[in-house]
């Protein structure tokens, strides 16, 4: 069970950093011939290798701060036409999908569960 959810969680998490850089500089981007807005993917590697290392205070945090694209991701699905609105729909799967595999990680990884 522990495997699954940290294999889910970090496949999560870098299908998101690809998906997040794929949308912006090639399938939909904001500007033709991509825009800035490619750099959101910047802050999804910071918990990367804190998660592949399996550190549950990593997971804590980066449930967190996929909340962000979870937000992004439903504000761009309801606004946004054509195939932005289906990258906006698998980036809020992507980020739903991670938020709650992390959690039951960090739940499941506490010291008075073991």
């Amino acid at each position: 069970m522990l495997r699954a959810l940290y294999l889910a969680a970090c496949s999560s998490l870098i299908v998101l950093i690809f998906l997040c850089l794929a949308w912006e500089l090639r399938f939909a981007p904001v500007h033709p011939g991509g825009s800035w807005l490619a750099l959101k993917c910047l802050p999804l590697l910071a918990p990367l290798f804190g998660l592949l290392n399996g550190r549950r205070y990593t997971y804590q945090w980066a449930a967190m701060l996929i909340l962000l694209y979870f937000t992004e991701g439903v504000v761009r699905a309801t606004t946004d036409h054509g195939p932005a609105q289906w990258l906006a729909i698998a980036e809020t799967a992507l980020s739903l999908i991670f938020f709650c595999t992390s959690v039951a990680y960090a739940r499941l990884t506490r010291p008075s569960a073991r």
